[in-house]
C-alpha cells in the first residue's frame, strides 16, 4: 500500500514540474488517501497483532 501512495506522488511531481496541474493535483489527493489508508491500516494491525492469544 504504502509503494502505491509513493508511485503517486511521484507521478505528482512529474506532472508538476512538467506543468500538467491537473494531473498533478488529481495524483496528489490519491497519495494522500493510500497513505491515511496504508497508516490506519498499519495501526489496526499493529494493535490486533499485540492481543494476547486464548
Amino acid at each position: 500500500m504504502i509503494s502505491w501512495a509513493i508511485t503517486f506522488l511521484i507521478i505528482a511531481i512529474i506532472a508538476a514540474v512538467l506543468g500538467f496541474g491537473g494531473i498533478a493535483g488529481t495524483a496528489t489527493g490519491i497519495a494522500k488517501i493510500l497513505f491515511l489508508v496504508f497508516i490506519v491500516l498499519f495501526i489496526v494491525s499493529f494493535i490486533m497483532g499485540r492481543r494476547p492469544k486464548l
